[in-house]
C-alpha cells in the first residue's frame, strides 16, 4: 500500500492535500464565502425608507416649534447644507461629500466585509444612511441637483442635530470595526 503514494509522487502528480500551481489563487477565492449583496440591499432599502419617512414626518410636524421628548432629547427641525455635523456649511462641500459617499458605498457593498453576515449588515446600514442623505442633497435644494440640504431633527442639545441616516452610518461603522476584529 505504500507504493501508491510513492508512485504518484514519482509521476509528478500532486497528492490530494496539495494544491497544484494552477489552483493557487482559485483555492483561496473558493474558500471565501460569497458576498451577501441581497442582505446589504435589503438593509439599505429599509434604512432609506425609514429615514425618508422620518424626514417627511419632521418636515410636516416640526416647522412651528421643537418637541421635547424625554430628558435632553428634543425633535428640532434643522437643515444641513454642509458636511457631517454642519461642518463646511458656508462652503460648497456638500456635493463633493455626496459624491464621495457614493464611492464609499460601492466599495463597502462590493468589498470584503460584505462576505460575512455582520459585515453585510454594517455595509447595509452605511449604504442606506449614505443614500438617505444623498437623496436629501440631490432633491431638497433650490439651487439644483446635489445642492440640497440634509434634513436633521434629532437634537440631544449636547450633540449636533442628526437624523436616522446619520445614526445608521454610525452604527454601521461600529459594526464594521467589530467585523474587522472578528474576521481574518
Amino acid at each position: 500500500m505504500d507504493e501508491i503514494p510513492e508512485a504518484a509522487a514519482a509521476a509528478g502528480s500532486p497528492s490530494s492535500t496539495e494544491a497544484s500551481p494552477d489552483q493557487g489563487d482559485s483555492a483561496v477565492s473558493d474558500a471565501l464565502p460569497p458576498r451577501r449583496l441581497g442582505l446589504v440591499g435589503i438593509i439599505a432599502a429599509v434604512v432609506v425608507a425609514v429615514d425618508q419617512l422620518s424626514k417627511h414626518w419632521a418636515l410636516n410636524n416640526l416647522t412651528d416649534s421643537p418637541i421635547d421628548v424625554v430628558g435632553s432629547l428634543r425633535l428640532n427641525l434643522r437643515f444641513n447644507p454642509g458636511a457631517a455635523f454642519s461642518l463646511g456649511s458656508g462652503g460648497r462641500f456638500g456635493p463633493w461629500i455626496a459624491l464621495l459617499a457614493v464611492v464609499v458605498v460601492a466599495a463597502l457593498a462590493l468589498g470584503y466585509p460584505s462576505r460575512f453576515r455582520l459585515g453585510a449588515v454594517a455595509a447595509g446600514l452605511i449604504t442606506g444612511g449614505a443614500l438617505g442623505n444623498l437623496v436629501d442633497r440631490a432633491f431638497r435644494g433650490d439651487q439644483g441637483f446635489l445642492h440640497g440640504a440634509v434634513v436633521d431633527f434629532i437634537d440631544l442639545q449636547w450633540w449636533p442635530v442628526f437624523n436616522i441616516a446619520d445614526s445608521a452610518i454610525c452604527v454601521g461603522a461600529v459594526l464594521l470595526v467589530l467585523v474587522s476584529l472578528r474576521e481574518p
